[in-house]
């Protein structure tokens, strides 16, 4: 997760503040003023800084200077009071992100504004958010090795020397946020920004605001005008992640952008556009949605101009050790423990698996082994998959995969009280295919 420094002589916003990121699960620290904000900056990098300006000893703006010469990558947000906004614009000239207003309306606010710092920053290309499955572009990337992903890659590097929107079809987990970063990194655009959003993960009036941008006033919370992600993807690559998960009003908004180029943010007139390529990825199947009348003909036709399908892990079993292999790679360095690895009880056992969350599904379950793990070989009983007990007796006992998979449902539902979400997150996958599976299984 992301290292956030928060700097406010006000204990009370600082701890707020503190309390709201660390709830999205980032790393936070606390300086009470500038100067221990200096000592920290000195100890370590941070990938966000939110300070204020008004702080005895060193104030906000001397702070700024000093992180922008010293710490050129990091992204800061300055905090500002009612009525100062002047100071909060000089900042920004200075080379600070953006700025938010005292008192802060609400944690959402918060939340969505150190998002945008953090994607302009390019940090989805190095950090992992919570069941994401984005790939680290300067380290290690998702194995595609199995013949049966050949002409996947073959594909994907072909249109990627176009400008021709991109539908990414395939089960969650299967990577389709790596194949639509390695369309953009092998684009002309590659040096332009990778702007992503998951339609299914905010509710339909804060996705609008997300896509297009606010003016001041459009809503209740609506302090100051917002550069929308649209707007931020400007001469890059836009990623619409979940795109079957819109509602029909923004389906329609969406298809004007398309279009026509142009869109207009929300509470305003004015007519604006971005140059930006489009990919889009779903696990839906987007025919029976037209079908069903939840989905525009119109724009799928626009969004599936390439349409590429990603196969699922059980697909590809090639790619299955050698993907594990390079998973603890990145396990090891999250967690501390370098060198981890498998032994034949372990190798068997994700070989015998079906991974209905496929990859999401099996970074989670090497994950939970290596913590588990005394050492740093990692055994099929240490490998928790899809029932909660260890793998060998689960899986290979001659079962079917289907029953397992239902026994996996059903248990998980039962240890988190039948809360949805948390069944998904404690299973790997993702909600969306969790509630498909419901009903495959008849669960209720």
């Amino acid at each position: 997760m992301a290292r956030i420094l928060v700097v406010d002589d006000e204990e009370g916003i600082r701890t707020f503040i503190g309390e709201v990121l660390e709830d999205e699960g980032h790393n936070i620290v606390l300086a009470a003023d500038g100067q221990r904000a200096l000592d920290a900056l000195a100890k370590g990098s941070f990938h966000l800084m939110l300070t204020d300006l008004k702080m005895p000893r060193v104030d906000g703006m001397t702070l700024l200077r000093r992180a922008r010469a010293d710490h050129p990558e990091m992204e800061v947000i300055v905090l500002t009071a009612h009525g100062t906004v002047e100071g909060a614009v000089e900042a920004m000239r200075l080379g600070a992100f953006d700025y938010l207003q005292k008192p802060i309306a609400s944690p959402t606010e918060l939340r969505l504004l150190a998002e945008r710092a953090l994607e302009r920053r390019g940090l989805k290309d190095t950090v992992e958010r919570a069941g994401a499955m984005a790939s680290d572009a300067g380290e290690e990337r998702l194995t595609w090795g199995d013949p049966a992903m050949a002409p996947v890659v073959s594909a994907l590097g072909k249109v990627a020397r176009t400008d021709a929107t991109v539908l990414l079809i395939g089960e969650s987990g299967t990577g389709k946020e790596v194949a639509a970063r390695a369309v953009h990194a092998q684009s002309r655009r590659a040096s332009g920004p990778f702007v992503a959003i998951n339609c299914a993960a905010l509710s339909d009036n804060l996705l609008e605001s997300e896509l297009f941008g606010h003016e001041k006033g459009a809503f209740t919370g609506a302090l100051q005008r917002r550069r929308g992600r649209i707007e931020l993807a400007d001469g890059g690559t836009f990623f619409l992640d979940e795109v079957g998960e819109l509602k029909p009003e923004l389906q329609a908004k969406l298809l004007r952008v398309l279009q026509e180029k142009t869109f207009e943010r929300v509470g305003g007139s004015q007519a604006l556009t971005a140059d930006v390529r489009w990919v889009a990825a779903t696990n839906r199947d987007l025919a029976a949605e037209m079908a069903a009348g939840r989905f525009r003909e119109d724009l799928y036709h626009r969004l599936a101009v390439f349409p590429v399908r990603l196969p699922p892990l059980r697909e590809r079993p090639a790619d299955l050790l050698p993907l594990a292999e390079q998973l603890l790679v990145r396990v090891g360095k999250s967690l501390g423990k370098p060198g981890l690895s498998l032994d034949d009880s372990g190798r068997a056992a994700l070989v015998g698996y079906g991974w209905p969350g496929n990859v999401r599904e099996l970074l989670n379950a090497l994950e939970r082994a290596a913590i588990l793990a005394d050492g740093r070989v990692l055994t099929a009983d240490e490998l928790i998959l899809g029932t909660g007990s260890a793998a060998g007796p689960t899986l290979l006992d001659g079962g079917t995969l289907a029953t397992a998979e239902k026994s996996a449902i059903l248990e998980a539902l039962a240890a988190v009280g039948g809360h949805r979400k948390k069944a998904a997150e404690r299973l790997g996958i993702g909600e969306r295919t969790l509630y498909d599976k419901l009903k495959v299984y008849g669960i209720k």
